[in-house]
């Protein structure tokens, strides 16, 4: 997995000089292929879960038209060299990060994605970037789906440690449920988990097949799970509850050579380093008075106006 590429940011720089639910059974998340498209999930749990993570694209990424935010995306198997046969090679990808509705107005990612506050504000967060059709690719979501950062609730980076930012958005969001949060601390290794997000920038997935390897690191636990650049932030759940218990920050690298194209790197359930998981222990939640007092500062809100602007110049 890698960090947010810091050509993003350049780039905007350069345009302004603890309960048990029971009955939880997302069978669907096994087998041989661990990441699923929407479509291809059936399970009503799995998808409720889906609704709620979010994807981080970069605000120039994002057009509005009409009814309609247009989002720019590029073609996943060409623009990384991989070889064709590998899964999703004809699919767009587009945002740089993922991220999980914690909140009402507060989205959950990880640190190293949002670095400052100009970082958070120079972002939108889009619900519905998904594969729902086979074949149909996302091109747009509804003008609705998109949120604004209004400031960054709390952040901290460590290295091998916790990894996180909380999302203060523009409004509250509509017909997204807020993730239900394991606080109890009773994780344990062996247990099963499975995560949602979008790897490599692709349209949401559902990710199952995975287990805790380690839970003992201050900070983060380490689980073997399918993970890729853009999965940073995906939310990380319980597998026998439904329960988020934390946030996707690092892992494995992602793609080795085949000739002269590229393919995924695949390990053995026990072998390589394994996915680290900021743990949500680590989180500093603020009270709901203080999430409240949250205000964009004024060179973001003019950023954020500016880049929209831009926008139609730097998307055909």
């Amino acid at each position: 997995m890698n960090k947010r590429p810091a050509a993003a940011l350049f780039l905007a720089m350069t345009v302004i000089s603890g309960r048990v639910h029971a009955g939880f059974e997302p069978q669907v998340i096994y087998g041989s292929d661990d990441r699923l498209d929407l479509y291809q999930v059936q399970d009503r749990k799995l998808l409720e879960l889906a609704d709620s993570t979010v994807g981080l694209f970069m605000s120039f990424d994002v057009r509005t038209e009409g009814d309609k935010a247009v989002l720019f995306t590029h073609p996943y198997g060409e623009k990384l060299n991989l070889c064709k046969e590998e899964p999703f090679w004809e699919q767009n990808a587009g945002a740089f990060c993922s991220g999980a509705l914690v909140g009402p107005d507060v989205i959950l990612t990880a640190g190293h994605c949002l670095e400052s506050e100009l970082d958070c504000s120079v972002t939108k967060f889009v619900f519905g970037f998904a594969m729902t059709k086979a074949g149909e690719q996302p091109a747009s979501v509804d003008i609705n789906e998109v949120y604004r950062c209004v400031g960054l609730l709390g952040r901290e980076t460590r290295k091998k440690g916790p990894d996180w930012a909380l999302v203060k958005l523009d409004r509250p969001v509509e017909n997204h449920a807020v993730l239900k949060l394991d606080m109890s601390g009773t994780l344990a290794n062996g247990d099963p988990v499975f995560s949602i997000g979008h790897p490599a920038g692709l349209p949401k997935k559902i990710v199952g097949g995975g287990k805790v390897r380690d839970i003992s690191p201050q900070g983060f636990f380490v689980a073997a799970i399918d993970a890729y650049g853009g999965d940073s932030g995906s939310p990380v759940f319980n597998a026998k509850n439904g329960l988020l218990e934390g946030i996707l920050v690092a892992g494995e690298r992602d793609f080795i050579y085949k000739g002269d194209c590229r393919v995924s790197k695949v390990c053995a359930e026990d072998d390589c380093r394994g996915e680290d998981v900021t743990k949500l222990s680590s989180v500093a939640f603020p009270r709901a008075e203080a999430a409240a007092t949250a205000r964009l500062n004024p060179l973001g809100e003019r950023l954020s106006k500016l880049l929209e602007q831009q926008a139609a110049t730097l998307i055909p």
